[in-house]
């Protein structure tokens, strides 16, 4: 009887790739696998990877996982330090249609010397008293993904520019079918202590998501469905 194994192709990025030398390999794990478990045949083939492997950001098919996260033959795991928005300080920019886990992303933006890190979300509210239409069965997002997420590292770099004690920061937009309760767009800043700019950071970001990235939602209701549409028009270059 043959072992079951599950076979993966790994993509590195920056200095993980260093450490590997290699852009990709393919790996072959017993069933089941997880993240970890492939964390660990990397440290054992790579003892450089076993002193950097922590520092590392995983996901699975462009989704960010943590390490218990079980893995399936033809998945691609990439492997990649966190996203530089400017002197090595972690940006996490994400469209995303899995479930926003916010313990996992406010991890990726400390570091020992941060003290503070606010964070917002938004929800698909269920009910809107006063407006036409009061109830809300679920809300459908869509984003143009490419350009969505070169805008979300445009307000980070927005947001360095304007305030210098900022750290960390990740902005992710949720996109598909979702359920009144359900987080669709999230945004974290860590700062070295509360007064460090992080409310404003923050305040400014979550406005600036809305104005900018090309994210659109459907709101399903009872009595229709409908797109809701911003104002937001950029300004003509001139020639």
């Amino acid at each position: 009887m043959n072992e079951a194994f599950v076979e993966l192709k790994v993509v590195f990025f920056a200095s993980a790739r260093d450490i590997i030398g290699e852009r990709f390999i393919f790996v072959k794990l017993p069933f089941p696998a997880s993240v970890q478990n492939l964390i660990d045949y990397l440290c054992d083939m790579y003892p450089e990877f076993r002193g950097k492997h922590k520092s590392f950001i995983y996901a699975v098919n462009q989704q960010f996982v943590d390490a218990g996260k079980l893995l399936n033959s033809s998945d691609e795991v990439g492997v990649f330090p966190p996203v530089s928005g400017g002197a090595g300080l972690p940006d996490i920019c994400l469209i995303t249609s899995e479930e926003i886990d916010l313990n996992q992303l406010s991890r990726q933006i400390q570091a020992v010397h941060t003290g503070a890190a606010i964070i917002f979300t938004g929800f698909v509210r269920g009910e809107s008293p006063g407006t036409d239409i009061p109830k809300t069965d679920r809300l459908d997002y869509e984003a143009y993904q490419p350009m969505a997420e070169k805008m979300m590292q445009q307000i980070c770099n927005e947001i360095r520019e304007r305030w210098k004690q900022v750290y960390g920061i990740f902005l992710v937009q949720r996109i598909g079918n979702l359920e009144p309760g359900e987080i669709t767009t999230a945004i974290g800043v860590s700062t070295g202590h509360r007064n460090d700019g992080g409310f404003e950071a923050a305040r400014y970001g979550i406005d600036r998501l809305k104005e900018i990235v090309p994210v659109w939602k459907k709101e399903i209701t009872q009595e229709g469905e409908y797109w809701v549409e911003g104002h937001f028009r950029p300004e003509s270059k001139k020639s």
